[in-house]
């Protein structure tokens, strides 16, 4: 396995390095401590890219773009400072599998790019507990997502759980709800088929009715989504 960690503190570094290091025997490091460095670095055969936002050369998430086009097929993980939902949003709508704040401990790191090595997309708790009541990753708060929020981000009660459990189940059928369980866990298209016994391309027919209940429009939006569906069935 080939990783890159873009940072311009080497204790990061180093840190991010040594918990990695428990994901397999042999990880291949590549470092890099500025925007020069990270595209100089940069390569199609990296498995995993972690890239701070604000290190020397950066100009907001452009050096992410750059990545990202350079390199379509390497998954990037953002690891970050910044705790602004916003700015986590807008990181995952470019195209990055995840945003880890600093401050999430080393074993949460750990399980969220063990996540996205997997196929899935990591997003922080902390981005759907901020986001004001009726919406969604900043969406409109058209009825689904209106009460999907009332049981999860917006913290309500038992009831909001259930009457959000209870509008999905009127839209959806009993196949879709356990693709959308699946899909919160993170699990990939092709992992989902295999739990459910059905094709990949079931699995996105299904998929395409979550978006239009969930009143959302990607497969990242829907994973906040269905991660609020989570919190209100466990409020």
């Amino acid at each position: 396995m080939k990783i890159l960690i873009a940072d311009d503190h080497r204790l990061v570094i180093e840190a991010v390095k040594a918990k990695l290091s428990e994901l397999e025997p042999g990880i291949e490091f590549v470092l890099a401590m500025s925007v020069d460095e990270l595209l100089a670095g940069a390569t199609d055969d990296l498995d995993l890219a972690l890239i701070d936002l604000n290190m020397p050369g950066a100009d907001g998430q452009a050096h992410v773009d750059e990545i990202r086009k350079r390199h379509p097929a390497v998954p990037v993980i953002v690891l970050s400072g910044y705790e602004d939902p916003a700015i986590m949003r807008s990181a995952l709508e470019r195209g990055v599998l995840g945003f880890i704040p600093k401050a999430y401990s080393p074993d949460v790191m750990l399980s969220a790019v063990r996540l996205v090595l997997a196929g899935g997309v990591y997003v922080p708790p902390m981005m759907l507990t901020a986001l004001p009541p009726g919406m969604v990753a900043g969406m409109a708060p058209q009825a689904g997502a209106e009460a999907l929020v009332r049981g999860g981000a917006a913290g309500g009660g038992n009831s909001g759980g259930t009457q959000t459990l209870e509008h999905l189940r009127s839209v959806l059928t009993e196949r879709q709800v356990e693709v959308l369980q699946l899909l919160s866990q993170g699990k990939p298209n092709k992992l989902i088929g295999r739990s459910l016994g059905i094709s990949e391309g079931t699995v996105k027919i299904d998929l395409a009715a979550i978006f239009r209940a969930l009143n959302v429009r990607n497969r990242t939006e829907a994973v906040v989504a269905a991660q609020a569906l989570t919190e209100a069935q466990q409020a």
